[in-house]
């Protein structure tokens, strides 16, 4: 192959690979402009090498050999933060670009500048649209995940054992089902119980009744709920 063709080849790759990269870094990803042109270059230069530096090899094994290498750097931008899974769509992105550069390599490459429109083009348009189907939560059909709440309870040290057990009258709801409860120091003779609570859908009003009730309690001296799996979760809370 010519240096010159070999640029040519590499340089597109980088160029799309930097397109991608672009939309990444905007939206702050952690696999941002570097690595999208870096996995765009790379792929074009091995499927290169593959290809022509050794003729009696079959050059498909090594555009295999490129889906299972990326597929290491796609597991690690994939994140798991309690109930919620983040980096899928930086680790499809990654792949997507490592395909990008490989037809680039191939110098397919019109297919590899309609594969990167279509990435970007993906990325940008469906982010909006995916952002309000979750917001839209009531939508029929749709399968909900079971809601954790936390309620929380602040109460002398001594009325521990007696407010363990009124929570759990008071947390009577068929539709919730207790996780877990535990008690922990909040101050000099104070305790704050923890309760974790599960149901198949969220109804926030099931909390806010139990707040007020136990609100009127002279035992309670600070209560409050939320939703930990949520990254702004709903809270109530009356001292």
């Amino acid at each position: 192959m010519l240096a010159v063709d070999l640029l040519t080849r590499v340089s597109l790759a980088t160029v799309l690979g930097v397109a991608i990269g672009l939309e990444r870094q905007w939206r702050s990803r952690l696999a941002g402009l570097q690595t999208m042109a870096l996995v765009s270059m790379g792929s074009a230069l091995f499927l290169i090498l593959g290809a022509y530096s050794f003729p009696d090899a079959d050059p498909t094994r090594v555009a295999a050999q490129i889906v299972s290498g990326i597929g290491f750097l796609g597991a690690g931008v994939i994140m798991k933060q309690g109930l919620s899974i983040t980096g899928l769509n930086t680790a499809a992105t990654l792949w997507s670009t490592g395909a990008v550069g490989a037809l680039a390599g191939a110098w397919l490459w019109r297919e590899a500048i309609a594969s990167a429109v279509i990435v970007v083009t993906v990325n940008l348009l469906l982010h909006p649209l995916a952002a309000t189907m979750d917001r839209r939560r009531n939508w029929g059909g749709r399968e909900q995940p079971p809601v954790n709440y936390l309620l929380t309870v602040v109460c002398r040290e001594d009325d521990d054992t007696a407010m363990r057990a009124s929570l759990i009258q008071t947390v009577s709801d068929p539709r919730l089902k207790l996780t877990s409860m535990r008690s922990a120091p909040a101050g000099p003779g104070t305790v704050e119980i923890r309760m974790g609570l599960s149901a198949a859908a969220r109804d926030d009003t099931v909390l806010e009744a139990a707040v007020g009730a136990l609100a009127v309690d002279a035992r309670v001296q600070a209560v409050q709920w939320s939703v930990p799996d949520e990254d702004a979760a709903g809270l109530g809370r009356v001292p």
